[in-house]
């Protein structure tokens, strides 16, 4: 079973209206009190009733200052929202200013790939001509400028290597020179190397028949 919504209607009966103010008045106020001492909460309430006699409570000592803190946050939650509504309808206009030239940018990449040129004039692919010209002509001179920087580098490696060669064979040259420096001891070790090598015929006894 579906409980439906209680429906508030103003009382008719002015007694019972009068005396339902006073007592709902009283207890507004009172939790009112109680907000502003349990949880440390500036609070306040203003009440005019029917007659236009007024009823307050303030947690502060005085309910204007209440009421000027009220007013300066609002101002300032209103120029803040004022200000974000700015800020994104600037950021809408630019949204559709970049969807914009995209999609020029789309339709100028397909006509330079050769597509949707059905509508375009004389003029237009010409110009197209020419800028696919221009294009092939920086293309090559990208082409030509890293092969010449390739060139170069090999060339480099080939110097640094004919370099480090010359160092090598100089090494050689002057280790050679050393061991010819001395022909005392280059004979007597070719001497020394012979003489294990060269077979004699001298035995010691008695010879054979």
């Amino acid at each position: 079973m579906v409980r439906g919504k209680i429906q508030m209607r103003r009382i008719e009966n002015v007694t019972s209206r009068q005396v339902t103010f006073s007592k709902r008045r009283n207890g507004l106020l009172k939790k009112a009190y109680e907000l502003s001492v349990l949880c440390d909460a500036e609070v306040a309430v203003i009440i005019f009733s029917q007659k236009g006699r007024l009823y307050e409570f303030s947690s502060n000592s005085e309910i204007r200052k209440t009421i000027d803190r009220y007013r300066g946050s609002t101002n300032d939650v209103d120029t803040y929202q004022a200000n974000m509504e700015q800020r994104i309808l600037h950021l809408k206009r630019e949204t559709m200013e970049m969807e914009r030239k995209i999609e020029l940018l789309e339709v100028s990449l397909q006509k330079l790939s050769g597509q949707c040129l059905g509508s375009c004039s004389i003029d237009e692919i010409q110009g197209i001509g020419d800028q696919l010209e221009r294009s092939l002509s920086s293309i090559r001179k990208r082409k030509v400028q890293l092969f010449n920087d390739q060139r170069q580098q090999l060339q480099a490696k080939e110097r640094s290597l004919r370099e480090e060669n010359a160092k090598l064979l100089a090494k050689c040259l002057a280790n050679h020179g050393q061991s010819t420096a001395n022909p005392r001891a280059t004979t007597i070790h070719r001497r020394s190397s012979w003489s294990t090598d060269v077979e004699t015929g001298l035995f010691i006894g008695l010879p054979e028949s």
